[in-house]
């Protein structure tokens, strides 16, 4: 019986063997319960006059229940406003938990609300009625913990490095400048998005692609490498995926190493996949990228830019990018 509450029937028990004379210890034995339930059970929802009845004591657990269950954003007006405002920004619970920790906001009085909370408050309180799993990354209608995902064909590469030979400094994220590069592709159209995750700052680059090929791909890279500056290119990772064949370019031109990851293992780039699933709460599955304006592109790199991140000391990856490319505002 340990963990399990106290039905109305042990408790019509417990009135009527207190009536009896019976001690605690021996209502234990009978109830197969500690005694220490049963004294606390009588001394928390025994009537005013000293007696304890059964009906009286259910009416109380009852009560005592529902107000334990109150999820806080049903209670806090503000706080459940504002936390709705920020996940229609695009903010996950993570974020919203930790800037509220670690730069509290006045529009909320200092107020706090941990992501677990939040997570509750969607997928078990009065979000469910809100469809506010719509503003997930992965939108679920059901809380999920992991999903799979099919391989696809492995075609051929030239002069591949192996993830496996990245230093430990690139992997630990300890100096500005290495990158993971992936594409976003669409059914819709023949059209993609190359997308380029710097791994110490989280800072983004997405650019459009009419087809998603190695030379057309090359050439948004070297526009992002250009406008940036080579010193700020020391790395570029890429799965196995053809458009990633001219690699080897950027270590000719450049002196940017590549890397390249396992077959069917693109997860080993796992920042830019994240970003990708960030990406995609704004150009779901279905898009039609050749009916995407550049504007429209940009505004999408500059919100995601510009949420704050739990890896980052809930700091954004604008913040952190000009701090470490000693960008004087």
């Amino acid at each position: 019986m340990r963990g399990q509450s106290m039905t109305l029937y042990e408790r019509e028990k417990i009135e009527l063997f207190i009536r009896g004379k019976w001690s605690h210890r021996k209502i234990a034995r009978c109830l197969h319960r500690d005694h220490t339930v049963i004294d606390r059970e009588v001394v928390r929802n025994r009537d005013k006059d000293g007696v304890y009845r059964s009906f009286s004591a259910q009416k109380k657990a009852n009560s005592r229940a529902q107000k334990e269950h109150r999820h806080k954003l049903d209670e806090d007006d503000v706080l459940r406003n504002w936390m709705i405002q920020k996940m229609k920004e695009g903010w996950s619970p993570q974020k919203i938990s930790g800037r509220l920790k670690n730069h509290p906001d006045s529009h909320v009085a200092g107020s706090y609300v941990s992501h677990e909370t939040i997570y509750q408050y969607i997928y078990e309180g009065d979000g469910r009625f809100m469809a506010l799993y719509q503003y997930l990354v992965r939108k679920h209608k059901k809380r999920q913990r992991t999903f799979g995902r099919k391989p696809r064909k492995e075609r051929g590469i030239s002069f591949m490095t192996p993830i496996h030979q990245r230093p430990k400094e690139i992997h630990d994220r300890v100096e500005f400048g290495h990158w993971e590069s992936d594409s976003i592709v669409s059914r819709e159209s023949h059209g993609a998005l190359n997308v380029l995750r710097e791994l110490k700052s989280h800072k983004l680059f997405i650019t459009y692609l009419p087809n998603m090929t190695a030379e057309m791909t090359e050439d948004a890279i070297r526009r992002r490498v250009q406008e940036l500056g080579t010193e700020h290119f020391k790395s570029i990772t890429f799965d196995r995926g053809s458009e990633g064949a001219n690699h080897f370019k950027f270590r000719l031109d450049y002196n940017i190493d590549t890397y390249h990851c396992d077959p069917y293992k693109s997860h080993q780039k796992g920042a830019v996949e994240n970003s990708n699933g960030l990406i995609r709460r704004f150009f779901p599955k279905g898009t039609n990228f050749s009916l995407i304006t550049p504007q429209q592109i940009y505004e999408v790199q500059n919100k995601l830019d510009n949420q704050p991140r739990t890896s980052l000391g809930y700091k954004t990856p604008h913040e952190i990018s000009n701090e470490l490319m000693g960008v004087v505002h």
